[in-house]
């Protein structure tokens, strides 16, 4: 997906977590504690993406906001808590 958005091929693109540690290839998101439940619009899951340079190394990670989510709708609240309950009982 990346590939498409920048046109840099994935073996000069390396992936890193919260933690600031590289993510595997050959794992999927989920491994790393990112899924639809975990990554929403409202709390997105913060991942790090350093290119590979010219002279073969990966440029240091910087993980820079780019943008905050909204607060969320009173309506969309209630529906939150209400998910929350469920998961805990």
């Amino acid at each position: 997906m990346i590939e498409g958005i920048l046109k840099i091929r994935p073996r000069d693109q390396q992936l890193y977590n919260k933690d600031n540690t590289v993510m595997e290839d050959d794992k999927p998101l989920q491994d790393y504690g990112i899924s639809m439940v975990t990554a929403k619009a409202q709390a997105p899951a913060q991942l790090g993406l350093a290119i590979r340079t010219e002279t073969g190394e990966f440029e240091p990670l910087e993980i820079a906001p780019y943008s905050s989510p909204p607060d969320l709708p009173d309506v969309m609240k209630n529906q939150e808590a209400a998910n929350g309950q469920e998961q805990v009982a």
